[in-house]
């Protein structure tokens, strides 16, 4: 058994973290009246992305206090002490079931994405980890849908037919996201200690629900694998969904998820547009479901999705997209293929009835097929908000970089750990320590795990090669009783765990975006927290811009580069780095 080592509890510098702030803080712009001991609302005003870049537009403008009073060490996570739920214009309902939760402020990001959200406009809410994105597209919505479920209620009183049903859409890119999602909606209670809402997860071992919910979370997989089949199915639910969301929007819009979500999209808007259609010719007439269009469009395939990605900002002034450029073997198809054709010809300017929320703690914006530009092409008219440490390091997080060799990484990681045990807890307040140490890969987790077993030191393991079980139970044991969490980078988006004062990267994250989620699994939600990150010759390069964006008080994003140099460079570097990932299988092997 190693002996812990007895460390001081790490302070951080306060006045280094208010200069930091004040910066920033500078960087706001607002066109609100500021806050004042008046009711009125404080105002917001909301960023349109028309730069090329977001650090451009990084800052979402929230009101500075009009009083000289200081404000807490917490004041880069809550909004002002003014601003409560209902003077963001949520109701009385919703804002007593997010007190009975515990969360009685918005932070600065929840005050500034509600009141766009339910204006009911496109929304894109890209802000750093940790900053309460999930409550901020979860309450407004949730808000929007007990109105519409009340006054459907009453309009259907003493009627035989019933209004149509509407329903609120979470996409995730995995099911530990989803049930997160769905139990962060569950707590949001009534009066009598109901849910405000009835929620679903979709996916996993969770198949269609047999009751209707008024919330379904979803993996995009999961969900078209349930709607295709059931044409009917479809048809119905793509009528009553009204809100859509799609969380860790970066990564559902690019990679394997991206053709999935790009048909799920142009599913949902041919629906609007039909309805617009219908609406427009005969108001008075109901579409016949037996009839309806959508009941004979089949799923789009790749190839489709390729074309209407590339083809999605190519339409003429009159609204109708441009399809005489389509590839000559597309046009021969055979008659199967006209639905689709008519798909593409659908007029772009149509009356909405859907809403759609994009959510990213990175959002990469240097690249034609980037997220960013996706999403600029697809929802121009968008609204943006963007959080102060979007792609910047977090001013309430001490790091500390320590380069290793063959010789000396694994006593360096135990070193770490030992050194995490006995200065975890900080000022956070936690009554167990909680540590996260991250490997890029399965195997290495699995050599990390074990190297720490051998050395005495009891470790969760969770990755991709755990069954489901064996990752929500080694979730909820280290939420609960604390520990070290050996993980991969399956844990590093959208999983929130309070309380976690420490991570440590056993291997260094292969990209900037990884590095950023990783680091955010601590000084979440006003808290402080502590990173040390380990890396090898063969990650200099990537660290050395890491680095400088902190000590510059610059973006990252210039590590998102993906210019050609920089990118083979990488390239070579990741090859030297899995030989270093290697080494630490080889040593857990010997363990």
């Amino acid at each position: 058994m190693i002996l812990h080592r007895s460390v001081s509890a790490f302070r951080f510098s306060r006045p280094k973290l208010l200069s930091q702030f004040r910066r920033s803080f500078s960087s706001i712009v607002s066109d609100a009246s500021l806050c004042s001991e008046s009711s009125s609302p404080v105002g917001f005003r909301f960023l349109w992305l028309k730069q090329l870049r977001l650090r451009q537009v990084r800052a979402f403008g929230t009101s500075g206090a009009g009083s000289g009073s200081s404000r807490s060490e917490n004041d880069t996570f809550f909004a002002e002490e003014c601003v409560s739920w209902t003077s963001l214009g949520l109701s009385e309902k919703v804002a007593r079931a997010l007190t009975g939760a515990g969360i009685k402020r918005p932070s600065l990001v929840q005050a500034a994405c509600v009141p766009s959200i339910l204006s009911g406009k496109d929304v894109v809410i890209a802000a750093e980890t940790g900053s309460g994105k999930t409550h901020g597209y979860l309450v407004p919505l949730i808000d929007k849908l007990c109105h519409a479920n009340d006054d459907s209620g009453n309009a259907s009183s003493g009627k035989e037919v019933t209004p149509p049903r509407k329903i609120f859409l979470v996409l995730c890119p995995n099911i530990m996201l989803c049930e997160q999602v769905a139990r962060m909606a569950n707590s949001l209670r009534n009066d009598t200690g109901e849910p405000l809402l009835g929620v679903a997860t979709v996916g996993g071992q969770q198949g269609w629900p047999v009751k209707r919910p008024d919330i379904i979370v979803s993996t995009p997989a999961a969900l078209l694998n349930n709607i295709n089949p059931e044409k009917q199915r479809r048809l119905e639910f793509l009528r009553e969904v009204k809100y859509v969301v799609f969380d860790e929007a970066d990564m559902l819009l690019c990679g394997s998820f991206q053709n999935q979500i790009i048909q799920l999209i142009h599913m949902l808007r041919f629906d609007e547009k039909l309805l617009s259609r219908a609406k427009s010719s005969t108001p008075e007439k109901v579409m016949d479901l037996d009839d309806d269009p959508l009941l004979h469009i089949d799923s789009l395939d790749e190839e489709d999705m390729q074309i209407e990605i590339n083809s999605e900002d190519e339409e003429d002034s009159e609204g109708d997209a441009v399809i005489d450029d389509l590839p000559e073997n597309i046009e021969a198809e055979s008659s199967q293929r006209k639905d689709r054709k008519d798909w593409w010809r659908a007029r772009k300017i149509y009356d909405r009835s859907k809403q759609y929320v994009f959510v990213a703690a990175t959002l990469p914006f240097n690249g034609k097929k980037t997220a960013g530009e996706v999403l600029k092409r697809m929802f121009p008219d968008a609204n943006w908000v963007t959080g102060n440490y979007l792609h910047f390091h977090n001013p309430r997080m001490e790091q500390k970089w320590i380069e290793v060799s063959v010789d000396t990484q694994v006593d360096a990681l135990i070193d770490a750990v030992n050194q995490g045990y006995g200065s975890a807890m900080l000022d956070n307040g936690a009554d167990v320590s909680r540590i996260m140490v991250f490997a890029n890969t399965v195997e290495a987790a699995e050599a990390v795990a074990k190297i720490l077993s051998t050395a005495g030191i009891e470790c969760y393991c969770y990755h991709k090669g755990r069954s489901f079980d064996e990752r929500e139970k080694a979730l909820v044991d280290f939420e609960e009783k604390g520990g070290i969490l050996v993980c991969t980078d399956a844990a590093a988006r959208g999983i929130d765990i309070p309380n976690v004062s420490y991570v440590i990267q056993a291997d260094f994250a292969t990209s900037a975006v990884d590095f950023l989620h990783r680091i955010g699994r601590t000084a979440r939600a006003g808290k402080y927290g502590r990173v040390t990150s380990l890396y090898t010759e063969s990650d200099r390069d990537l660290v050395a811009t890491v680095r400088r964006a902190g000590e510059l008080g610059q973006p990252v994003e210039a590590a998102f580069s993906r210019k050609r140099g920089f990118r083979n460079k990488l390239k070579k570097l990741r090859g030297l780095s899995k030989t270093s990932n290697a080494l630490f299988v080889e040593e857990g092997a010997k363990a």
